[in-house]
């Protein structure tokens, strides 16, 4: 699964990288939890478009926002078949923009948390997926991230991992015109482990209420690459 990634670069940076129109503003982020506030990418009427959506999906046909607490992640094996999100994956896909990621690994009694983030430090585009609810307080924009099996740098920590979709994927992942399911599956594959690194950090990333510097900061000058 994915519960907690960090978006730290500028707003310049990103529109240079994505192409995308964005007339919002942007602080750095350094542990985004479900419920906030994220950055996606979408397309409309054949232009990219940045915006702020909720994290946790809620399907067009809820009755209540609050599903969308159970609806961070989506599985890239059954998303075409799940009522919750086969809509959105037809026609309504995303980029959720970031630079890395939290997992936690059990240690004994405790849990240590480490960032994953591409090896050039690079920001990145989740593969995701988005949907607007009609609320009785207006319309609400909500996402998801996809998921799919661990790469071997990911593995000892977690089983899964979110979907990093390579630039030379966006087009197709955004194009709402495109509904070839299994030609969309076969984008959501785990990222190259050797394009990856992981180090550990502080336990201060636990609390969803701690969002500064310090969560990305290494504990100690040791990271791992992927091989």
């Amino acid at each position: 699964m994915c519960g907690r990634f960090t978006l730290t670069v500028d707003l310049e940076t990103l529109r240079a990288l994505f192409r995308f129109r964005y007339q919002g503003s942007l602080a750095p982020r350094f542990n985004i939890a479900p419920s906030q506030e994220v950055l996606t990418v979408i397309v409309e009427e054949g232009e990219r478009i940045g915006k702020m959506m909720r994290w946790g999906l809620v399907p067009f046909w809820a009755k209540d926002d609050r599903i969308g607490v159970k609806m961070i992640n989506a599985r890239a094996e059954t998303v075409d078949e799940k009522a919750s999100f086969r809509h959105a994956f037809k026609r309504r896909r995303c980029l959720i923009l970031a630079d890395g990621f939290y997992e936690w690994k059990k240690e004994g009694s405790k849990k240590v948390p480490y960032r994953f983030t591409l090896a050039t430090d690079a920001p990145f585009g989740f593969a995701g997926l988005w949907e607007r609810w009609e609320g009785a307080s207006g319309p609400l924009e909500t996402c998801t991230i996809m998921t799919t099996r661990a790469n071997e740098l990911i593995a000892p920590i977690h089983d899964r991992m979110p979907v990093i979709l390579p630039p030379e994927q966006h087009e197709d992942w955004l194009d709402p015109r495109l509904d070839d399911s299994e030609y969309l599956k076969s984008l959501l594959r785990p990222y190259p482990s050797s394009e990856m690194r992981m180090y550990e950090v502080a336990p201060l990333v636990n609390s969803p209420k701690n969002d500064v510097i310090a969560c990305i900061e290494p504990v100690d000058s040791r990271s791992m690459e992927g091989t």
